[in-house]
């Protein structure tokens, strides 16, 4: 006596998936779940993805919160060193000054020209953003507010003002002289420029409640630091030293300004912020009776652009939880080739293409579910962790899962897992091979990773910009500025592009795929 066949309780489904879409979506999503393999795949994929992540953030500890930084008005972690030569500024008044000859100064000193401070390094290069300027600040206290009128060696004319905020004007190449003005009524102060110190054209204006009652107004020049990157399979080297610079400075003027001239050194090692420069040799040309002098500087104006990133580091196990998601999408089609149900799935539904779509819609909902479920468990968990291991601000950053930024990336994520099955569904039904389908997938996107730690940084970064592993820019919550100089290191987590274009190239891979897909399965019989 035979034992009866058992119809899988799908197979009913199927039958039905002629009248409408609706019904082929009901049909796959009953396939998902009445497979149990898929579910435990499922399952290991979250959790694989939560204990990775908790095993990352447990394993890093940073020993009193990270070194000490000079903070912002809005506590930023920022860089204020400057040159300054400036006057008291009791009420309503400016700021003006005539600004040539920029440019970066050879370290003939292997301190950089300051006691006690890093190498310098020399690239032959001014940076772009070696700035020289008018300057009205609360104080001399690093990190105090401040607005700024500035001519840069590689970025024209622009506003500055406390640390993040910067306003285009001309773009002035490195050569040319520019005069610059600073008008402060009550809390409003309004950045001018010209070329020839009669017609001016205004940069910007800002009300700042930090500047009020008696401040400081002059003129400063500041180098971004000098930076040498080498790269090779095992190790980046990283050689930066505090940049080296001089402006020269014609008839500054402070209208409304008393105390007579003074010059102080803000935020350089070795000296008190608030006190005169105590090496006054430190610019021998600068003859400040004169009302034209020669000022060189050391150091930057600008926000700490780092790569200390919590959020990201919390939500690092997909980058292996991506491997079961990916089997999973695989198995969602291969599994239908090789015991032959496709037959039966297309019978139900001929059009195919509306079969394949289904069933990445079915496997994209479920697998953003799930791994929204793991990546809130990832945070939720490793974020303390960080804290308990000595990751506060104002060094890292001090996220919650509300922030919008952080939101992204754990949204970000999911969908990013998601998108990652649909390319592995897509792949697995163009090959119709379980291991070489799971095999790419896991090539496409780690292999990049592999190769971009020993690539130039030009390369590595193009790899990153062209490659599926683009998508992981999603899980980046840095502010990141365009005034501040930075590297961008691959190994550090930093994408060089935006989180939302980099994941649109992932997008657009598995869009891509899937269209090859529909259109294999349309001209080839199973």
């Amino acid at each position: 006596m035979t034992a009866p066949v058992k119809t899988p309780p799908y197979r009913s489904q199927l039958t039905s998936a002629r009248n409408g879409f609706g019904q082929l979506l009901h049909a796959e999503w009953t396939k998902l779940r009445t497979v149990p393999r898929w579910g435990l795949v499922l399952l290991s994929a979250m959790t694989l993805t939560v204990l990775i992540s908790v095993l990352a953030v447990s394993g890093s500890s940073v020993q009193g919160g990270g070194p000490a930084m000079t903070v912002g008005p809005d506590g930023t972690a920022v860089k204020d060193t400057m040159e300054l030569v400036h006057q008291q500024l009791p009420g309503d008044g400016s700021i003006t000054a005539r600004v040539s000859g920029l440019k970066s100064l050879k370290a003939s000193a292997p301190d950089g020209g300051r006691a006690g401070g890093p190498p310098a390094v020399n690239t032959g290069k001014t940076p772009g953003w070696t700035k020289a300027g008018v300057v009205i600040k609360a104080n001399t206290k690093a990190g105090s507010s401040y607005v700024a009128v500035i001519k840069t060696y590689g970025h024209g004319v622009r506003m500055q003002w406390d640390y993040v905020h910067d306003v285009a004007g001309n773009a002035v190449p490195p050569e040319e002289d520019r005069w610059l003005r600073l008008v402060r009524k009550g809390d409003v102060l309004t950045g001018y420029e010209s070329a020839d110190g009669r017609d001016w054209r205004q940069v910007g204006s800002v009300r700042l409640a930090g500047l009020t009652g008696t401040v400081e107004a002059g003129v400063f020049t500041a180098a971004a630091p000098n930076t040498k990157v080498e790269r090779r399979f095992g190790g980046t080297s990283v050689a930066e030293g505090p940049g080296r610079a001089t402006a020269h400075f014609d008839e500054p003027t402070v209208e409304g300004g008393r105390a007579g001239w003074q010059q102080t050194v803000i935020g350089a090692p070795g000296t008190a912020d608030g006190n005169p420069a105590a090496n006054p040799a430190a610019n021998p040309a600068a003859d400040l009776a004169s009302g034209s002098f020669d000022l060189e500087g050391s150091g930057d104006v600008a926000p700490l652009q780092t790569n200390n990133d919590i959020t990201r580091q919390t939500l690092s196990g997909a980058m292996i939880g991506l491997i079961p998601f990916s089997a999973l999408g695989v198995l969602f089609i291969t599994a239908e080739f090789r015991r032959g149900m496709i037959r039966t799935t297309l019978t139900a539904g001929p059009r195919r293409g509306r079969v394949l779509t289904a069933k990445a819609i079915v496997l994209g909902g479920v697998t953003f579910v799930a791994g929204l479920i793991a990546t809130v468990l990832s945070f939720m968990i490793g974020e303390p962790i960080m804290r308990r291991n000595g990751h506060k601000p104002p060094s890292w950053p001090d996220p919650a899962l509300t922030d919008g930024p952080v939101l992204r990336a754990v949204i970000g994520t999911a969908a990013l897992l998601a998108v990652v099955s649909v390319l592995a569904l897509a792949l697995g039904a163009l090959l119709r091979r379980t291991a070489a389908a799971i095999t790419l997938i896991v090539v496409v996107l780690v292999l990049p990773q592999i190769l971009i730690s020993g690539l130039p940084l030009g390369a590595a970064h193009a790899l990153m910009r062209a490659t599926p592993l683009a998508g992981f820019a999603i899980q980046d919550t840095i502010t990141r500025y365009d005034q501040a100089s930075a590297i961008c290191l691959p190994e550090e987590g930093c994408y060089p592009q935006g989180p939302w274009s980099g994941f649109a190239v992932l997008c657009a891979y598995a869009a891509v795929a899937l269209g090859l897909a529909i259109w294999r399965l349309r001209r080839r019989d199973v």
